[in-house]
């Protein structure tokens, strides 16, 4: 970076700062330090995931003057989020206009910082911010706001605790740690409600060495000179397919069951003040009916990244190609290619990559062990008709206005203390908190909820507090005050 940019950066970082400041009232903490009864300290908020997400929602939380906001993450600094592990995309699918990670502070905007980084216009000159560029803003974002990540930190499950909060139970370095919480936010992405999804007719009949998910990690240098095939039609497919290319692969068929790419992206439609502040108020047959229309038809692949790979010689794209099995041509062969069994007949390749998505299992992440089966699903709430029945849909959970899980017991009130800003929250929420261009609106409506939980748990003390408040706004002394107090006879005397 030229020097001219690093002191335009220098300046909006202290201007940011001083903005934040300026803006911070009201700041009187007013949640009193809480421990357990052997005298652990109980944090007013957990966030799991130290990604996008969790950074904003930190950095909102510590805004409305929360005392004890601590954000966890299983990756090391600067690894946190899918940008520099598996996304693969030059650009990010998000129109570049996004607003909300700057909570309403322009000198915090990733527009003003991408000019003070680059240079005055540069921002007008790009049409989606480049994947890198936005994981450097938030390292920046964070710099900032000064939100901390306790990073190489794995949850292995979130369970009740005494007293009205809630138990984290990590690792760090192989030793568990115990942590306690008022408050859990989940912001662990696209893959919060289950897992990534292989499905079973590969995992069943080949080798794990023998594929990979389009969001593992991939050596795509070990992949020169190979045929890859490739089963999806969104993102990652053709990032994974452009990333194998570059990297030597013979060729890629890229094979998906739609008989056409989709064209129209129904994300642009809900990005409205109103769809993305009020979701959560609509009725649950409209927001099912919007979740099973994202389900029939999806989005796009991003222009981007489709005009790219259509330039590449060796990419082959089989639309109403699903794949019916795989096999290996000769199973005993360590060099045995894969047999792929579709209706148009069989494709030969040497490897294959998955961009099948991710699998609903709540019961399947560990945070949610203890959990799973002790919140209220879409099937246990609402029954769409026949034609629109949905298992995967049905399988998620039914979530409270501020993204809180629902118990089905009163014993288990506690669930509500944990809050779902992931993948779970896609029938009840919508899809604005995997969606950077849904922050503006969803994140606040997280904060609410959570601060709500918090205050209701003060609620008890709220009224005796008040009477016991003590805090001059009209300081006098005793004689003052005699003088404010005595009869006109007595004052003229």
């Amino acid at each position: 970076m030229a020097g001219s940019h690093l002191d335009a950066l220098h300046r909006l970082t202290q201007q940011a700062r001083d903005d934040l400041a300026a803006l911070a009232h009201p700041t009187r903490r007013w949640l009193p330090p809480a421990r357990t009864a052997r005298g652990d300290a109980i944090d007013d908020v957990i966030i799991v995931g130290g990604g996008q997400s969790g950074l904003i929602i930190a950095a909102a939380l510590e805004r409305d003057a929360l005392d004890s906001v601590t954000v966890l993450d299983a990756e090391p600094a600067g690894l946190e989020g899918p940008w520099l592990r598996y996304a693969r995309m030059a650009e990010l699918r998000t129109p570049k206009h996004l607003v909300g990670s700057e909570l309403g502070i322009p000198s915090l905007a990733l527009h003003t910082w991408y000019d003070a980084t680059h240079g005055p216009g540069a921002w007008d000159a790009v049409d989606r911010v480049p994947r890198e560029e936005w994981r450097a803003y938030l390292a920046w974002y964070q710099s900032v706001t000064g939100v901390t990540v306790e990073n190489d930190t794995e949850v292995l499950d979130v369970r009740a605790g005494g007293d009205g909060h809630v138990v984290v139970h990590t690792v760090v370095a192989g030793q568990p740690i115990e942590r306690h919480a008022r408050t859990v936010v989940l912001a662990t992405g696209f893959e919060g409600a289950g897992g990534w999804q292989v499905p079973a007719f590969v995992s069943d009949a080949l080798p794990a060495d023998r594929y990979h998910h389009s969001c593992a990690p991939i050596d795509f240098a070990s992949l020169a000179g190979r045929r890859i095939g490739i089963l999806g039609h969104g993102a990652s497919a053709f990032d994974n397919a452009i990333a194998a290319l570059r990297a030597g692969a013979a060729s890629v068929d890229l094979c998906f069951r739609r008989e056409r790419l989709p064209r129209v992206n129904p994300h642009r439609y809900l990005e409205s003040a109103g769809v993305m502040t009020h979701y959560s108020s609509l009725s649950d047959d409209t927001r099912w009916q919007i979740a099973r229309h994202f389900r029939e038809h999806d989005q796009p692949p991003p222009l981007g990244s489709f005009r790219t790979a259509m330039t590449m010689p060796d990419l082959r794209l089989r639309p109403a190609t699903p794949w019916l099995s795989v096999a290996l041509t000769e199973p005993d062969a360590p060099e045995a290619t894969i047999a792929i069994d579709t209706p148009h007949g069989e494709i030969e390749v040497d490897h294959l990559i998955l961009a099948t998505g991710a699998s609903v299992d709540l019961a399947a992440r560990p945070e949610l062990t203890t959990i799973a089966p002790r919140v209220q699903l879409w099937r246990h709430r609402y029954q769409p008709p026949a034609h629109e029945a949905d298992e995967r849909l049905a399988a998620l959970p039914y979530l409270d206005h501020g993204f809180e899980f629902i118990p089905h017991s009163a014993d288990d009130a506690w669930v509500g203390r944990v809050f779902a800003f992931n993948f779970a929250s896609a029938v009840s929420h919508g899809p604005h908190s995997t969606s950077i261009s849904g922050h503006k609106h969803a994140i606040p409506r997280l904060v609410r909820g959570v601060t709500r939980r918090l205050l209701l748990d003060a609620e008890a003390t709220l009224v005796d507090d008040l009477k016991a408040y003590r805090s001059d706004d009209l300081p006098v002394d005793d004689d003052f005050e005699h003088t404010l107090h005595a009869t006109p006879m007595e004052a003229a005397r």
